[in-house]
């Protein structure tokens, strides 16, 4: 049994690591300044979980949360482009000098592994694909810059400090408890929402843009894995499904699964959007023996049951 802590662990990929940990049977800790994570995520394994409650902008909060664990997931981030372009300084002070902190405090702890949600918003610019991992960075948005960062102060941990750290690149993850209430929220559940609803789904531009998506419970696997496999520190991983999907296609998925046929909204293009995604995930099959589990579909119907639990009001046909 390890004792691990996730940072962020309230909010939607932090709170399905903290389930898959308590699932093992591992002494789990979380650290959340619930700006944007939620308790009800947590309901499910609030009886056998520490939670603190703190920023991790706040180093001494960190620091307290560290003492005597074995391995840190951190989760923790402002983790939207709009939200970035909108806010930079806000962005910067979570997701760098937030990451800092928690790797500082992982160091004098005494951390065995350090575990880093990076982001595919670090290839940004780079119109080659597949990505790798080896591939230029090119960042568009200041929240892509802040997580590569965090990656960067990472790998410098490792090399310069021997903690340990493994950085995973997460590609456009999706999955149950993503919430679409906020400006900033990412577009499949947004789409969600809307198309229960029987409204349009909002894109901004021609649709053609496409992403590499991935279901939730691929990145918790990911994670576990990435904690336990050898000679990897200092590495850098993607972790996606191998694929990409245009929202068109999205909308197109969520139609048939709803047996609706509405119609996209167009809109003026966003500053900061990356036109196409997908991911080699090669290294992390190799190293990790990571495999994508969840296709598309798959992972869009259990969003969709997911969210007709919590809005049984919603009155498009049942999926």
């Amino acid at each position: 049994m390890s004792v691990c802590l996730v940072t962020g662990g309230a909010g939607f990929i932090g709170s399905h690591i903290v389930e898959a940990l308590v699932a093992r049977g591992d002494s789990v800790r979380v650290l959340d300044n619930f700006s944007t994570g939620d308790r009800a995520n947590l309901e499910r394994v609030r009886d056998r979980i520490q939670i603190i409650e703190g920023d991790i902008t706040d180093l001494a909060s960190v620091q307290l949360a560290t003492k005597g664990v074995e391995v840190v997931f951190h989760q923790a981030a402002l983790a939207s482009v709009p939200r970035s372009i909108a806010n930079p300084l806000a962005t910067h002070h979570a997701c760098t000098t937030g990451t800092l902190n928690v790797l500082l405090a992982a160091r004098d702890a005494g951390v065995r592994r350090l575990v880093y949600a990076a982001s595919s918003s670090a290839y940004g610019g780079s119109r080659k694909l597949p990505k790798h991992e080896d591939d230029p960075t090119i960042p568009l948005s200041p929240y892509a810059v802040a997580k590569l960062a965090g990656e960067q102060y990472c790998a410098v941990f490792a090399d310069v400090y021997g903690l340990e750290t493994v950085r995973l690149r997460y590609f456009n993850v999706f999955g149950p408890r993503q919430s679409p209430d906020s400006p900033y929220a990412a577009v499949i559940p947004k789409f969600i929402e809307a198309m229960t609803n029987g409204r349009s789904p909002l894109l901004h531009g021609d649709g053609e843009q496409s992403r590499d998506f991935t279901y939730v419970a691929d990145v918790v696997q990911a994670n576990l894995l990435a904690a336990e496999a050898p000679g990897i520190s200092g590495q850098v991983y993607n972790i996606a499904c191998g694929r990409r999907t245009s929202l068109l296609e999205l909308v197109r998925h969520l139609n048939e699964l709803l047996g609706a046929s509405i119609a996209p909204q167009h809109t003026e293009s966003r500053p900061g959007d990356v036109r196409h995604s997908l991911a080699c995930i090669d290294a992390a099959r190799a190293d990790l023996h990571y495999e994508p589990t969840t296709d598309m579909v798959t992972g869009l119907r259990h969003s969709l049951a997911w969210w007709r639990q919590l809005h049984p009001e919603t009155a498009t046909a049942a999926v």
